[in-house]
């Protein structure tokens, strides 16, 4: 039946029912149990012992299944918790409720009242009592087909209410969700970190070399960004006195749109004063640990087929080892930024002439080496090129003490010892500006303010941003971040069919 059909129908039930003096939309109903609930407290007791329980129960929820047998039916509701069954007979709940329940339609909300039993098959079933059903709110829409469900991906982003409604694997995503943040937050509080809130809009970009988006404040006169990090907030904290501090919360970078990438996207970031990045390695071991523990009761569970073992301690590769252990690279070209670039061609990655070699290198790293780090596996010693925010190592200036957690083949993390010297990071973003001025539109700006902070004095520091997305994907055995996010930005409807 087409669409319009069954919307027309639908309609034909509403006058109807309104002529019959039902209010579509009550709001007077009070539920006092979820379909879990009774499920857990009675679902193995035994029939003869269910007879005996005269309590009577109410429960609210969207209309899911009927099995109507004339004078009888059997229901399916739904609410948050899960689904129960329920059964009508028509001389117990009266004509009006029968008529009433004739008249519903799936994906209806209903309320029913009754008490417990068990079918011969042995399914916990409430026993409507009489006036023991009431329709809350009348669905104009059908739901997706019963037996195939909401499998259109596009559709399923677009309109996630119905993927909720009748994917319950989804909704199981976003519980995990829910409770992994809960989790992450929790092992932060234990270890005397303060959860704050910075700024979403910021004059300048700053805390990641990534493209903003840019908006203007009509009061003001303003322009803003929404920020790519809170990374130069949080460490102002840090010299401020709030020694050990993390937010987990929204960043905005204006870059392309993939299976791991979205726009929007939630971080934790957290500094801790006198502390290296070596330590926060040892942290992250234990996060992760901690959440998968919970989880799963184990360190290893299977990712999109893989087994992934989180038993620290997990390998330490530096940057330039791994593109010559892992990448293939010849050592002999590391050193000499010609024939690195020469190599970077031949692999097909765009570069200029311009960028510099540690921007090259990393550029090699990405293409060969980043695939392939399937099990944790945190890389260090990133070039300063790439690190404008990054302390350098004392035995290698060139490079700094800077790590990357990598889990199957992508960055979970990344985190280093923070650069708390104001005349050292004036001339990191002098650098940026010059890779800006050649064109880098993702470079850092000079931030005056900060660097006024940092004059200040702030105390050693390391901090560490944690992906808390594709963590999320990690723990849920999602292959893709629209899958995590519960409303990822997509292209519109005009534009979609414009392609």
């Amino acid at each position: 039946m087409e669409e319009s059909e069954l919307l027309k129908k639908r309609r034909e039930k509403i006058e109807s029912l309104k002529a019959g003096g039902i209010d579509l939309y009550p709001n007077d109903v009070s539920v006092g149990q979820t379909t879990a609930a009774i499920g857990e407290r009675f679902g193995q007791m035994e029939p003869e012992a269910l007879e005996k329980i005269t309590e009577r129960f109410t429960l609210a929820g969207r209309l899911m299944a009927v099995r109507d047998f004339g004078k009888g039916a059997f229901i399916t509701i739904q609410d948050r918790k899960g689904r129960l069954q329920a059964f009508l007979r028509k001389n117990q709940v009266g004509e009006r409720t029968f008529s009433l329940f004739k008249k519903l339609d799936m994906g209806d909300i209903i309320w029913i009242a009754g008490r417990v039993f068990k079918t011969k098959t042995g399914e916990l079933t409430i026993d409507v009592e009489e006036n023991g059903l009431r329709l809350l709110s009348k669905s104009l829409h059908p739901l997706p087909e019963k037996w195939h469900g909401l499998t259109d991906i596009e559709i399923r982003y677009r309109q996630r209410h119905l993927d909720l409604i009748v994917n319950p694997e989804v909704r199981k995503v976003f519980h995990k969700r829910s409770r992994i943040i809960s989790l992450i937050r929790r092992f932060m509080e234990e270890r005397d970190f303060l959860e704050v809130e910075t700024p979403m809009m910021q004059p300048k970009a700053g805390g990641a070399v990534a493209r903003p988006f840019k908006t203007h404040h009509n009061a003001l006169g303003m322009n803003f960004f929404l920020r790519i990090a809170p990374e130069l907030y949080l460490k102002r904290l840090v010299t401020g006195g709030l020694e050990r501090v993390f937010e987990i919360n929204r960043n905005f970078r204006n870059e392309g749109v993939s299976t791991f990438h979205n726009p929007e996207f939630t971080m934790m970031e957290f500094y801790q004063a006198y502390a290296t990045y070596e330590d926060l390695m040892a942290m992250t071991e234990e996060l992760l640990s901690f959440v998968a523990r919970d989880l799963f009761g184990s360190l290893r569970f299977r990712y999109q087929g893989q087994e992934i073992d989180l038993t620290p301690p997990w390998p330490r590769i530096t940057v330039r080892d791994a593109v010559v252990r892992i990448g293939g690279l010849d050592p002999a070209v590391l050193d000499d930024a010609a024939r690195l670039t020469n190599h970077a061609g031949k692999l097909g990655i765009e570069v200029k002439p311009t960028d510099p070699p540690g921007k090259v290198l990393m550029a090699v790293f990405d293409a060969t080496v980043e695939k392939n780090l399937v099990q944790p596996t945190f890389i260090t010693h990133y070039p300063v090129d790439v690190s404008p925010l990054s302390r350098r190592n004392a035995a290698d200036q060139s490079l700094t003490d800077r790590f990357e957690l990598y889990i199957c083949g992508k960055e979970i993390a990344n985190a280093f010892s923070e650069i708390n010297d104001p005349v050292d990071q004036r001339e990191r973003f002098q650098m940026q500006l010059k890779e800006r001025e050649a064109g880098d539109l993702e470079a850092h700006e000079m931030d005056e303010d900060y660097i006024g902070a940092l004059e200040c004095g702030m105390p050693p520091t390391a901090g560490e941003g944690i992906g808390v997305d594709r963590l999320v994907m990690l723990f849920t055995d999602s292959a893709s971040i629209r899958d995590v996010i519960l409303f990822p930005l997509l292209r519109t409807r005009e534009g979609a069919r414009e392609e």
